[in-house]
């Protein structure tokens, strides 16, 4: 039998309804679930079976939820370009010549960089993901896999309908429920109009989710009204995209109020990637009339190369100065609530709500520790005017500050180490496979100097 574990600390940031902060506190974890939290001397006196780790000079809240990703191993090799180009000349290149080997590889290596730097569940999209599946499962983390599919002659180089359902059967809610598998299309555009039915079809079938990207850039725009004559998501809708359980939209810059407003009457998740929507110089999100409509909104760090890194802290500090800068108000994106898309709101948008995002009796036990005795996190007030926790995690902690992951009960990163890999060894792949990938990416660029079919 599995002994319980008291994770004590002197903060504990639970993030249910409340935002609860309790001081001198602890985490009863059993089995894979969360038992209690509470009292430190209340639990360590109710529980005396149970192994009692200390987090001196810490804080304990829930793992971050990483609501938009794409594996890959093109970090700072894809710069310049705004999203469509970027695509055209990059990414698309890169995935006609992408084989398994190298898609694993990539998948490896940020799944250890997400559970290192404090993300317990990452959604990603992208390719030959039974690969992923065997490196979320090895490393531990928890994962929701949407294969980029494109189901059009023009982009008959990505996964289609037939491997995203090969991978539903073979790997959702696999891992004790850890890795859960929905549907995936890279973009609309990149599907045949008579092949959407069979999007929505196959996600009830599996009763799971479907994600795509939406909204990204102005120019989408334009080109949704000269094919539909209507915005982006009353098309999506219209096309019964809605139907399913859960539909996440990457992205959405570029909405207007009616779409706000079909979002939310519908319960769409939305995933923010502020760092990338920068990078691409795509615009910003309207995040805030997003929550104030009631929309699950999420944050994610999008993929390796329109970011650079997967470190969801960085993230959250964008998103808050994003707010501030759009409104022009300074008090745009309180911490609070970008802590909330990092956790539980972030939880919401893929519809896990009810198994992570807090610390809560019942909930999954996926939990990070992070070091506080450090400048960026000093001065640290945990009770009275000047409280300043929330502050600290928003605009000064990094991932690199995280010292414990816990995903489902098992410690995966234990003193700033990953326990479940080693990270030297998937970062040497990487470099082995690179060069071969990059070989035959320039071959197809010499053959066809334009790129790859443009979607608009």
């Amino acid at each position: 039998m599995t002994r319980d574990v008291l994770l004590c600390a002197p903060h504990v940031l639970t993030m249910d309804a409340r935002n609860t902060v309790l001081n001198d506190a602890a985490v009863l974890v059993r089995g894979n679930e969360i038992a209690a939290v509470g009292s430190r001397e209340q639990l360590v006196r109710e529980n005396p079976q149970a192994h009692i780790q200390e987090f001196h000079d810490s804080l304990l809240m829930p793992g971050l939820v990483n609501a938009h990703c794409h594996s890959g191993i093109l970090r700072g090799t894809a710069e310049g370009l705004p999203v469509w180009d970027w695509l055209r000349m990059y990414i698309d290149p890169m995935h006609r010549v992408l084989n398994a080997r190298e898609a694993e590889t990539a998948s490896w290596l940020c799944y250890a960089e997400s559970a290192l730097s404090g993300s317990t569940t990452i959604v990603d999209m992208w390719r030959y993901m039974h690969g992923s599946a065997k490196a979320a499962d090895t490393i531990g983390t928890r994962a929701v896999l949407v294969p980029y599919v494109g189901e059009h002659p023009d982009y008959n180089y990505f996964e289609t309908l037939d491997s995203n359902e090969q991978l539903l059967e073979d790997w959702h809610r696999k891992s004790d429920g850890r890795i859960n598998v929905w549907v995936g299309l890279e973009h609309l555009f990149y599907a045949s109009p008579e092949k959407h039915r069979d999007f929505i079809d196959l996600t009830l079938k599996y009763d799971t989710g479907f994600h795509t990207h939406s909204n990204e850039a102005e120019i989408e725009l334009r080109e949704m009204d000269r094919r539909y004559g209507k915005r982006s998501v009353h098309v999506l809708k219209d096309l019964g995209f809605f139907e399913p359980r859960s539909t996440m939209l990457a992205h959405c810059v570029w909405l207007d109020d009616s779409e706000i407003e079909v979002i939310a009457e519908n319960g769409v998740g939305v995933a923010h990637n502020p760092v990338s929507n920068m990078k691409l110089a795509s615009g910003i999100a309207p995040v805030e009339k997003l929550l104030k409509s009631g929309v699950a909104v999420g944050i994610g760090t999008d993929g390796e190369k329109e970011n650079n890194n997967l470190d969801m802290f960085d993230d959250m500090k964008c998103t808050s100065l994003l707010g501030k800068l759009n409104n022009l108000d300074a008090s745009a994106l309180d911490a609070w609530e970008v802590l909330r898309m990092g956790t539980i709101d972030g939880a919401r948008s893929i519809g896990l709500e009810n198994e992570i995002g807090s610390l809560e009796v019942g909930k999954k036990a996926d939990i990070i520790a992070i070091q506080t005795d450090t400048p960026r996190m000093t001065p640290l007030i945990s009770d009275g005017e000047f409280f300043n926790l929330h502050y600290n995690l928003v605009h000064s902690a990094r991932g690199s500050d995280v010292v414990m992951t816990m995903v489902d009960g098992q410690q995966i990163v234990r003193d700033g180490r990953l326990m479940t890999a080693d990270i030297s060894d998937l970062i040497a792949q990487v470099h082995e496979v690179l060069p071969g990938l990059f070989e035959r990416r320039a071959a197809f660029l010499a053959e066809n100097s334009d790129g790859a079919v443009s979607p608009v």
